[in-house]
């Protein structure tokens, strides 16, 4: 399939850029100028949700709003993590007659200029795309810490055994999701945590979906994540003995 064919396929789909913003006031805006003008074209939405805020999140999300009309606005009262973040996210798309929904965090972690790689899967009837930094190459290069590196490395090896898979990356958090998969996949039943996007893929694997991933760079530094490896891998692991005693 040439690219032209490709582009009027994407100019059919109805494709919601989402973006989890938690006092974000001070990256955000850089974040959404990086996205490259034929990506922008490509985008019907760009979700902002803060999630309950106590900067100026939401005002510049107005302000940048007059520039960029894509630019819709969801204000969370009070915070509900990583995963009511995205779930709000879903619902929205769904109501709404998305086809895709793509994941840009508001901090910078995963760069703007990827989303269109991101989207280009859904056209060869990907259900789920994912960014796997494994791929780009070696992620300490990226600033990756050698106790982050390894246990990543650590966690895909034991879940490609368990889910018999062969992905490289399961915790990336550069995600998209097509209609379907956010129809099929019981995203409303998942956790709020930063583990949300381990069970998103988990209910992509029990409901048989198609999985692809794509290479995308290592961004790691001060302020790009409030994460936790310690609490996640193990909240990780729980959920890899709750796929094996069949309660997710």
């Amino acid at each position: 399939m040439n690219l032209s064919v490709k582009d009027r396929i994407l100019e059919k789909l109805k494709i919601v850029c989402y973006m989890p913003a938690y006092n974000a006031e001070l990256l955000m805006e850089k974040v959404i100028r990086d996205i490259p003008s034929e990506t922008m074209e490509d985008l019907n939405t760009i979700l902002i949700i803060d999630d309950g805020s106590s900067d100026g999140t939401a005002a510049l999300a107005r302000v940048l709003s007059k520039e960029f009309p894509k630019i819709f606005l969801i204000q969370h009262p009070v915070n509900r993590g990583y995963g009511g973040v995205q779930k709000t996210a879903f619902d929205w798309t769904l109501e709404n007659c998305g086809d895709i929904a793509v994941m840009l965090h508001s901090d910078g972690q995963y760069p703007p200029e990827y989303l269109k790689p991101m989207i280009v899967p859904f056209e060869n009837g990907a259900d789920v795309v994912g960014g796997s930094r494994i791929l780009y190459g070696d992620m300490r290069k990226g600033g990756m810490s050698r106790t982050r590196y390894y246990g990543t490395i650590w966690l895909n090896a034991l879940e490609n055994l368990i889910f018999r898979r062969k992905l490289t990356s399961y915790h990336s958090g550069y995600k998209a999701y097509s209609r379907k998969a956010l129809s099929e996949i019981p995203y409303r039943s998942y956790s709020n945590t930063f583990n949300f996007d381990s069970e998103m893929l988990v209910g992509a694997i029990r409901a048989g979906l198609s999985i692809e991933e794509i290479p995308i760079p290592t961004v790691h530094g001060e302020g790009f994540s409030s994460l936790k490896p310690v609490p996640y891998g193990l909240s990780v692991l729980r959920t890899l003995v709750r796929y094996i005693f069949r309660r997710i």
